[in-house]
């Protein structure tokens, strides 16, 4: 069928008969229940509802319907660079993307990056992203990645970043106040934050990029607690001069002290959680088991394609198993066992949808399926599937069952954006040359030499240790002693 014909903007959508995860306060399952889609709101929510004239009627039985979700951090250029840091860690990354390859990226592979990052989302059931853009070093660059979000029928935030200059001097340049005057016009689809780092100098080098982000009335969204390179200096330093609000998003966290988590509760801020990079890379402990005393509001991102998955499946996956492994740690230590579990399988839930909405000040209308929200909505089926039955503890299947492939249907502000496991008028091919073009390009600035290096960082020497215990052929059964 031509799906784009068969989804027009404004036609009734009837998801009949599914599962529905409301995401409310009471953590509801309403089984066997209809979800009604006027225009671009949740009309209804309920068992039977009657299907308005010329409604889509999509079969939801035996699957589970769920609010879109919601990442509040991917770098989301990077993602023409798939896979290429598998095995870097955060040093390595930070020589390649700040100080040598990343100034190469011109306007264009920002676009293919963003573009391909923006398809790949919605394709997950990632309704909204915050494109944590810190590559965008002239306003060429900037526009580029508006116009890949612009391309996409997801909702997307841009966080505008500039790693190549300090924060003081591209919030306060002409041309990035005309970016934003041109570009950022306050539509629903595409909102607008600064993205930087405080490095903790007692000098306080980014207050005049926090002046801008009040003045322009946009949040700040910033990596704090990351190992070596931010942490409680610069947490303190916002505080004492008040750039700590409600508002301001702490990106992973990990290695802060209690105190600067007394500093984000009290001034209202929120953790945007990241645990497949803080596991691999090295900003820290994933934080969520540190900071739940604290009342801190989380989020869940993934980061950067260039190591990760650019699906919140695995972040809530890893998310639990890594809170879980902290709590068992800690009480082993203290010669305890831990017979119930914290954190939930129903809160990583919760944290991928409704916490990525407060994140963003916008739980008043999206993360939670309710008469009058916006209707992004995500439908997991897979009758192809042997892993889709018995479906038995819904939030237990998303967090733990379910990826990407069993995502069926999307709708982004009551668009079908997916339906039966495919994009609806996605050109996939042009992404592909896109990024092909974007590959070509660096592969050839780098050399073979280079472009190999960067993808194959140097394995450290391994010390076996001596071992006592290799006086007993196990092999043979035999025992017998090193002087014979």
């Amino acid at each position: 069928m031509n799906e784009q014909a068969e989804f027009p903007p404004g036609r009734p959508v009837l998801l009949r008969g599914g599962t529905v995860l409301p995401m409310d306060d009471r953590r509801q399952v309403l089984h066997d229940t209809d979800v009604l889609v006027l225009r671009d709101r949740i009309a209804a929510v309920g068992p039977d509802l009657a299907a308005p004239d010329g409604a889509v009627i999509l079969d939801a039985t035996g699957g589970i319907v769920m609010p879109g979700m919601i990442d509040t951090h991917r770098h989301m250029w990077q993602t023409a660079m798939r896979g290429y840091g598998a095995d870097w860690t955060l040093t390595q990354y930070f020589v390649w993307y700040y100080l040598e390859s990343g100034r190469l990226f011109r306007p264009e592979d920002i676009h293919a990056g963003n573009l391909l990052a923006a398809l790949e989302a919605v394709d997950a059931g990632v309704t909204t992203v915050v494109d944590w853009s810190h590559g965008l070093r002239t306003v060429d660059h900037a526009d580029a990645a508006v116009d890949a979000l612009r391309s996409v029928p997801g909702r997307f935030v841009l966080a505008y970043g500039n790693i190549q200059q300090p924060p003081a001097e591209w919030t306060a340049a002409p041309e990035f106040r005309d970016f934003v005057n041109r570009r950022i016009t306050g539509d629903d689809m595409l909102g607008f934050q600064l993205a930087f780092d405080v490095t903790g100098d007692p000098t306080f080098p980014e207050k005049p990029a926090f002046e801008v982000a009040r003045d322009l009335g946009v949040p700040v969204t910033t990596h704090a607690g990351v190992w070596g390179a931010t942490g409680d200096d610069g947490i303190r330093l916002m505080h004492d001069h008040g750039f700590m609000t409600d508002r301001t998003v702490y990106v992973h966290a990990a290695s802060l002290s209690a105190d600067s988590y007394h500093r984000i509760a009290a001034t209202g801020g929120s953790i945007s959680v990241s645990t497949e990079s803080e596991q691999s890379a090295g900003q820290g402990y994933p934080p969520t088991w540190a900071i739940r005393s604290h009342g801190i509001p989380v989020s869940l991102s993934m980061d950067t394609s260039v190591w990760w998955s650019g699906d919140l499946f695995s972040a809530m996956r890893t998310t639990l198993g890594a809170d879980r492994a902290r709590e068992h740690h800690e009480a082993h230590a203290k010669g305890e066992t831990v017979t119930h579990c914290s954190l939930r399988a129903d809160q990583v839930v919760d944290w991928a949808t409704r916490g990525g909405a407060r994140t963003l000040g916008r739980d008043h209308e999206l993360g939670s399926i309710e008469p009058g929200k916006k209707a992004d909505l995500v439908l997991i089926k897979n009758d192809h599937s042997p892993v889709s039955f018995p479906l038995l503890n819904p939030y237990g299947h998303v967090a733990f069952q379910a990826q990407r492939g069993d995502v069926h249907t999307v709708l982004v502000d009551g668009r079908v954006v997916k339906h039966e496991h495919r994009l609806v008028g996605a050109d996939l091919a042009a992404a592909r040359r896109e990024v092909e073009g974007t590959v070509e390009y660096l592969r050839s600035q780098l050399g073979e030499d280079g472009w190999a290096r960067g993808m194959n960082p140097d394995v450290p020497e391994t010390k076996i240790l001596d071992n006592p215990y290799q006086y007993t052929d196990y092999r043979s059964g035999s025992t017998h002693s090193r002087a014979e």
